[in-house]
């Protein structure tokens, strides 16, 4: 009994730390920094300051003071969570005085007891990126950065915008004008035009159908019909609020354009249209003679062609998304060694826990990837399409599912332009003729191995 109760205190025992020169040191230059709203926790090995340990403020001031001083003591590269966007001003910073910084998720070390303070977790971080346990995030070029800057300022306005249309339909409903019913576009031409000469005082609903494009499906008696209402002060109020903000909002979103193309103009073409033009037969993204509301205001096709060198708005779905995919990627895919890695990246591919020889969780990580969510719209949008693709997409719902089956089709796109990309390669459709003679065959192949074993032969039908 005694022997049991010392060979358990004696397995209960912390076993020692390393030493600090017994740590296996990738990177002895080592740096960590914990990011705050208001102070900076800098962490650096002992041997290189008597101090190795510092605060300084958010500042402007005090963020270069802090790059000096690890310059002075001869540090190489830094890592520091993503926390926020208050990383970002350090960030850009570390990068000007020449350090390497190693930006990491706070999820490859959550899990670590202790630690709890800012003073303890800088010092950590030091420790885990100096043994190499720290893997950077993806980051593109600072030219690229700007660009995704703007991209995204311009969806937030693009949301605003729909939100106030939204407003403008829910006082019509209010007031009984059923016009947002009858035609597919409040926004469009006609649309504005008659909620403009309502909130100028016109109530006539005769004079108001007369401002009806040709275009418009509807007869003008129906859109007559549709403008009789109940004419409330209130209603009239807020729907002229939003009609006001939106076409504020339009006008930035405008605005946003001209710098988006004015940034686009400054990068290195990898490909000069006039030069060499489109492939023959390329299809062209089709061009609206009014805009809507998230239409760009310059030919997103062309500027993608430049961009990238080859036609990735050919794939089908990832024409209105290859500027997104640019802002958030970049054109550089040797910063993944393979598709699979891309895919991976992208949490667009199944993963799994294994325990035991045992599969015991399999599915899709759980990571919020703008450029995956991305593909993942581009595919949503092939479920009516007659491409390949498209095909390939209906077929994948009805064997896993809606969501899995969007999945699995935004998979095969990024793997498509991963390879259109990094190789210079155009899409082309008949590799998916030999993929449809290929799957084909396995299937007569299957069905005649499942007849042998029931004893049968298939014998095909010869053609008459």
């Amino acid at each position: 009994m005694n022997r049991s109760r010392r060979s358990r205190r004696a397995g209960s025992r912390r076993r020692p730390e390393l030493s600090a020169a017994a740590r296996p040191l990738v990177e002895p230059h080592a740096a960590g920094i914990d990011v705050g709203a208001r102070q900076m926790y800098v962490a650096i090995p002992p041997d290189h300051d008597e101090e190795p340990v510092r605060v300084f403020a958010t500042f402007t001031q005090d963020l270069e003071a802090l790059a000096d001083w690890l310059v002075e003591r001869g540090i190489t590269t830094v890592a520091m969570e993503s926390t926020g966007v208050y990383w970002i001003p350090l960030y850009q910073i570390l990068e000007d005085h020449g350090l390497r910084v190693c930006l990491t998720s706070a999820r490859q070390m959550r899990n670590v007891p202790g630690r709890r303070t800012d003073w303890h977790e800088c010092q950590w971080l030091q420790y885990l990126h100096s043994v190499g346990l720290l893997r950077a995030a993806f980051r593109p070029q600072q030219q690229v950065c700007a660009v995704r800057s703007l991209m995204r300022h311009r969806g937030r306005l693009v949301e605003s915008a729909c939100d106030q249309i939204r407003l403008m339909q829910k006082s019509l409903t209010q007031m009984n004008v059923q016009l947002h019913h009858v035609i597919s576009d409040l926004t469009g031409v006609t649309g504005m035009a008659i909620v403009d000469a309502i909130l100028g005082g016109e109530r006539e609903p005769a004079r108001l159908a007369r401002l009806r494009q040709p275009e418009i499906r509807a007869s003008e008696e129906t859109i007559r019909k549709s403008l009789e209402g109940d004419w409330r002060g209130e209603h009239l109020f807020t729907l002229k609020q939003a009609r006001e903000i939106y076409r504020a909002l339009v006008a930035a979103i405008e605005e946003c354009d001209r710098e988006i193309a004015r940034m686009l103009d400054e990068v290195e073409p990898w490909v000069q249209p006039d030069e060499k033009p489109r492939r023959p037969g390329s299809k062209k993204l089709k061009t609206r003679r009014a805009k809507r509301t998230g239409d760009f205001r310059f030919d997103a096709q062309r500027e993608a062609y430049r961009l990238f060198g080859v036609d990735v708005t050919q794939i089908p779905g990832v024409g209105g998304i290859a500027l997104g995919l640019y802002s958030e990627l970049g054109r550089d895919m040797s910063r993944w060694r393979s598709a699979d890695a891309f895919s991976s990246w992208l949490a667009l591919c199944t993963d799994n826990d294994k325990t035991g020889g045992k599969v015991v969780w399999r599915g899709t990580r759980g990571v919020k990837n703008r450029a995956g969510h991305l593909f993942r719209m581009s595919a949503n949008a092939l479920h009516r399409s007659a491409t390949p693709l498209g095909q390939f997409l209906r077929r994948m719902k009805a064997k896993l599912g809606p969501e899995a089956g969007i999945t699995a089709t935004a998979h095969k796109i990024a793997r498509i332009f991963y390879t259109m990309v990094k190789n210079q390669m155009e899409y082309d459709e008949t590799i998916w003729q030999q993929q449809d003679t290929q799957r084909a065959r396995r299937q007569e192949d299957r069905l005649k191995r499942q007849a042998r074993k029931l004893g049968y032969q298939l014998v095909p039908i010869q053609a008459a």
